[in-house]
């Protein structure tokens, strides 16, 4: 049974550390960047991919360290995601995030997560996160292209329009709910 609790974060609020110079480094800022560009990141690695230094060159709030991790990287931090090749450096970081109170995600090892990160359909304002709990990421991408490909481009006027009618609307809380309710049943 899927517990997890479905959250979309403000992430441009928060200040995002990034383990790892790799390609799920690159992986996991790239995500990061598509659905929040305005993130504030700061990614840290010995060794960092060309891609991701053409990602910081082109995102002003990226800061990239070319060194090793250390507990101290943790201050001012808000949320961190762990992709190196290194298990002891991914349980470090974990450990420490523990300590600080810090949600972590651990790439590829499920038992290390607070949180997954997971694959999303966009649509203008739409966006659609789907998860398998952690068991297949490879899944969820190929659902992600299926909506994708069924869901109408149309779909941001449609949007625009939902919220026009609800700026509209005179009423309590539940008047207001029952009448957008009635206008968006078509979509039964």
């Amino acid at each position: 049974m899927n517990t997890l609790f479905p959250i979309f974060l403000k992430l441009e609020q928060l200040h995002v550390l990034i383990v790892g110079g790799g390609y799920v480094g690159l992986e996991k800022l790239t995500a990061v960047l598509a659905n929040s560009p305005q993130t504030t990141v700061t990614l840290v690695a010995p060794d960092i991919r060309d891609e991701i230094s053409d990602l910081a060159a082109a995102h002003s709030r990226v800061t990239l360290l070319r060194a090793r991790y250390e507990p101290s990287l943790l201050a001012n931090k808000n949320l961190v995601i762990v992709g190196t090749n290194d298990k002891a450096v991914n349980r470090q970081v974990q450990q420490d995030c523990k300590a600080h109170g810090l949600l972590v995600n651990v790439a590829d090892t499920p038992e290390l997560c607070d949180f997954y990160l997971s694959s999303v359909v966009k649509k203008g304002d739409l966006k659609i996160a789907i998860s398998t709990n952690g068991k297949s990421p490879t899944f969820a991408k190929r659902f992600r292209e299926v909506l994708e490909e069924i869901l109408p481009d149309s779909l941001q006027e449609t949007l625009d329009n939902l919220l026009s009618i609800r700026n509209q609307l005179r009423g309590d809380f539940q008047e207001k709910l029952e009448k957008l309710n009635e206008i968006t049943k078509v979509m039964k």
